[in-house]
């Protein structure tokens, strides 16, 4: 059974006037989601030439209203390029090759397409292991070299019963773990977010504490976003915790891993070691490769490639493409990366008003003659399109006397405070 991902087909074109939205495709993209996204109507650019440098001016030129990237840098530059910039999407996961602080600065959303490619990293994290149990990339380069070598390749632990350990039990977590209990291995996961009920439901044994997980597995995957909190996760005394022999292997980010720390297993603990990513990679698709890690005996790499398989290109470029569309329709960005988990705002103010033009602007006239500041709003218009309520969350409370000024306008139907509990990003768009 084929496990692609078809790209739905796009409804019926819209009547109403205006330009058709621009996309620029600043990198290699299927071309089911080029010919989607022009089946909807929208103005697509494709340059997968595009690199750092030249992406900037690409975004100048062509002012598009999204930009979408694979592996792409884009840089703050680029970023405020142009004003007509609004959605950046990453075709993947991982967005560290996005500045999302500076389009977070512009007010530019940034979205991802999460667990696209959660089979095809877990597969490739397979692969990584395997090779490591088996030395298959050894014993390949021997055969080319016309040496036959059957007494050293035939010493292998082999897995079965063996305890896998998942750094990161996200949706590519638990791909991995599906594999390891088709080959009777015992698996045990710890990520931040995990706890001890989510993982018996899985079925995996729960860590509460990294370094426990690094002591009690014989084969160690990683599978954790890079992010400020990830950077150097497995270090030092992680790998100073991992049993001698041990199988590492790393398809998340470069990041995630002190990369002196794990060559220093390597050579201390005769670690296996299963590489797609490094702390430093050209940042093309081809390019000068100098990292040391790899030449290390017992450490095989591959190029970053875990997620660049057709069947996750494909269900990626259709996520990519919903992503877009849900924007263009909407406004509002699926899969948002980078808006505020938490605001400044300490109190609600919940205005029931006849829905007529001018009663928000003279809301927004008094809190702002009151020098508070609104950090979220929503308006709620009810069936019937008669009346609305707008729930607007402030960093301050009003006066009693900016209270009275908003109720002044006949519009206004009623007002109400809440003080909230906790500084928190409720309202939405």
């Amino acid at each position: 059974m084929s496990t692609s991902t078809a790209i739905p087909a796009p409804p019926p074109a819209s009547s109403e006037g205006g330009s058709a939205l621009r996309v620029l495709v600043a990198d290699k993209f299927e071309s089911s989601g080029v010919a989607a996204l022009k089946a909807r109507g929208f103005e697509v650019i494709v340059d997968a030439e595009l690199s750092p440098e030249t992406l900037a001016a690409a975004v100048a030129k062509h002012a598009p209203k999204v930009l979408v990237v694979r592996s792409t840098k884009v840089k703050a530059d680029a970023i405020g390029a142009s004003e007509s910039l609004e959605l950046i999407v990453r075709a993947g996961a991982g967005y560290d090759n996005i500045d999302v602080a500076a389009a977070s600065r512009r007010g530019i959303l940034v979205s991802n397409c999460p667990g696209k490619n959660a089979i095809a990293v877990a597969e490739l994290a397979w692969a990584l292991i395997l090779s490591c149990d088996r030395r298959v990339p050894d014993q390949v380069a021997e055969l080319r070299a016309g040496t036959w070598n059957k007494k050293e390749y035939q010493k292998a632990q082999g897995l079965a019963g063996r305890t896998v350990g998942i750094v990161g039990f996200g949706q590519i977590g638990r791909e991995v773990a599906k594999r390891a209990k088709a080959f009777g291995m015992p698996v045990i996961a710890w990520s931040r977010s995990l706890t001890e009920a989510q993982a018996a439901e899985a079925g995996v044994g729960w860590c509460g504490n990294l370094l426990n997980l690094a002591k009690l597995a014989d084969v160690i995957t990683v599978h954790v976003a890079a992010t400020p909190d990830t950077e150097k996760l497995c270090g030092e005394k992680f790998f100073a915790a991992l049993k001698s022999g041990a199988t590492f292997v790393n398809t998340s980010r470069g990041t995630v891993v002190d990369e002196q720390a794990l060559a220093n297993a390597v050579k201390t603990k005769s670690l296996r070691v299963g590489l797609d990513v490094f702390a430093q990679e050209p940042s093309g698709g081809t390019g000068q490769f100098a990292d040391a890690i790899v030449t290390l005996p017992g450490v095989y790499g591959t190029h970053h490639v875990g997620a660049s398989t057709d069947q996750a290109q494909q269900a990626i470029a259709a996520e990519t493409v919903r992503v877009i569309e849900v924007f263009e329709r909407t406004g509002d960005a699926a899969n948002c990366v980078n808006r505020a988990a938490a605001t400044p705002a300490t109190v609600l103010l919940s205005i029931r008003h006849l829905n007529r033009p001018g009663v928000l602007a003279h809301v927004f006239y008094t809190i702002g003659q009151a020098g508070i500041n609104v950090e979220e709003m929503e308006n709620v218009i009810y069936e019937g399109a008669e009346a609305a309520c707008a729930r607007i969350h402030l960093d301050a409370p009003l006066s009693k006397e900016h209270l009275d000024a908003i109720r002044r306008n006949p519009n206004v139907l009623a007002i109400a405070t809440t003080t909230l509990a906790r500084k928190s990003a409720g309202a939405s768009r």
